[in-house]
């Protein structure tokens, strides 16, 4: 058994199947993962919330005046970069498709899905994947900023590694049926318990199975061949 299928069995023995919030539509997913960008959960919802308020239509989003667009998003943070992202997006997919709609994509293979929506400024790897996961149903492996630390300190990953190249590269390790449940129940670990500055080891559900706990507290790990 690879490591990753290990990691992956092993949070669901101590999560659980984790269940994530409804599905959004395609361009909602959009929006609301260029907000999240380099901000938290609460900041990117408050934006969503106050954009969809202000604009009740994404055409409207999409035709408003910038300066009020950037306004409506004040709250996740680097608005000045994210409302013409958000805007940019918009108007090339009326130009690419002659709609505001991004269903039509559910009928590409996912590496087709990919690339179409990483053509647009603003979306990465990581915005594109999650898109195409929880809004698309596709197989892909979104990597934020608590899986890319997680698998660092699991050896799951070349340690100089960028965020980037971890998508295609733990899209391989961890099997397709698993990329849902192992996204979410490796970033709930990274809130509660493998935080960025002090993790808590002593009761980390991976700790046996850790290079980084190896190296710092034990000198046991399992045997992950």
């Amino acid at each position: 058994m690879n490591r990753a299928l290990k990691v992956h069995q092993r949070l669901i023995e101590h999560y659980g199947e984790p269940i994530w919030r409804d599905p959004l539509p395609p361009i909602d997913e959009l929006v609301s993962t260029i907000l999240s960008q380099n901000t938290n959960d609460t900041n990117r919802d408050k934006a969503f919330i106050a954009l969809r308020e202000r604009f009740p239509t994404w055409e409207q989003v999409r035709d408003a005046d910038s300066d009020e667009v950037i306004e409506a998003i004040r709250t996740a943070g680097l608005a000045n970069q994210k409302g013409p992202h958000i805007q940019n997006a918009l108007n090339k997919i009326t130009e690419l498709r002659g709609a505001l709609e991004l269903d039509f994509l559910r009928e590409y293979s996912t590496e087709e899905a990919f690339n179409w929506l990483m053509q647009f400024k603003g979306v990465g790897p990581k915005t594109a994947s999650i898109v195409l996961q929880f809004a698309l149903g596709k197989p892909a492996f979104p990597v934020d900023t608590h899986i890319y630390r997680i698998t660092g300190r699991l050896g799951l990953r070349p340690p100089k590694m960028n965020a980037d190249k971890a998508h295609a590269h733990l899209a391989e390790q961890f099997p397709e049926d698993a990329y849902y449940a192992a996204h979410l129940n490796i970033i709930r670990l990274g809130r509660e318990i493998c935080k960025a500055r002090k993790p808590q080891c002593e009761v980390c559900p991976l700790q046996k199975m850790c290079a980084y706990y190896a190296e710092n507290f034990s000198s046991h790990v399992e045997d992950n061949s």
